[in-house]
């Protein structure tokens, strides 16, 4: 028995059985059934996602160094060093400061074999200007030996890099070939083209709107 002048309160009922645990869930529940405190944590994590795409995101125009590389317009495009069909390597990162178009192609594919000749015909008449193609061969599901002929039949004259174990093919996320990457002389993507083969007026416009940027 209590002592005099003590009450003893009892809680009975699913109260008295909730440990701390299912009060605390409770308490969560309650707060997402009202309406206003849910909109506000809703808002709250909405600006969070919208704060870290801003601050990943390279500028158009700007330095890319130290920014988090991504296949995505907008985004530094992910640097890569592969063998070059012929003998030597070619990185990609070493190609700063010139509009590169990094076209991923397989012999075998009827649209990079439609819009290979006007890849190499652009590379002709820009490559003073600053422009590079670099044509990335996916070798892990083609051959070398097709590539090479690939190269012969339409005289290519731009760097063909092989793709031997798929890695670059990786980092740019592959779906379809042929794919296509317009980047700027800061090394950022500003087009994506998947899929093909891409019209000459496409190739054009793309093109020269690398090559008249600052």
């Amino acid at each position: 028995m209590p002592p005099d002048g003590v009450r003893l309160h009892v809680r009975s009922g699913p109260e008295a059985a909730a440990g701390p645990e299912t009060r605390a869930t409770s308490s969560a529940l309650g707060m997402i059934a009202e309406p206003r405190r849910w909109f506000i944590f809703t808002t709250l994590v909405l600006l969070a996602g919208l704060a870290w795409t801003l601050v990943s995101r390279v500028p158009s125009g700007g330095e890319t160094q130290g920014q988090i590389a991504s296949p995505r317009v907008g985004f530094a495009a992910p640097d890569f060093t592969l063998d070059r069909l012929g003998g030597g390597q070619l990185r990609l990162s070493e190609l700063r400061g010139k509009a590169v178009v990094v076209n991923l192609w397989a012999s075998w594919c009827p649209p990079c074999r439609a819009e290979m000749p006007a890849l190499q015909h652009f590379y002709e008449e820009n490559r003073a200007r600053g422009l590079e193609v670099v044509a990335v061969n996916t070798t892990f599901q083609d051959s070398e030996w097709d590539a090479a002929a690939f190269v012969v039949e339409f005289g290519l004259t731009f760097p063909v890099a092989l793709d031997r174990d798929g890695a670059a093919s990786r980092a740019y996320l592959l779906r379809a070939l042929p794919t296509t990457y317009f980047i700027d002389r800061t090394g950022v993507i500003r087009e994506v083209v998947i899929g093909g083969p891409m019209s000459e007026t496409t190739i054009q416009t793309t093109v020269e709107k690398l090559l008249t940027e600052e």
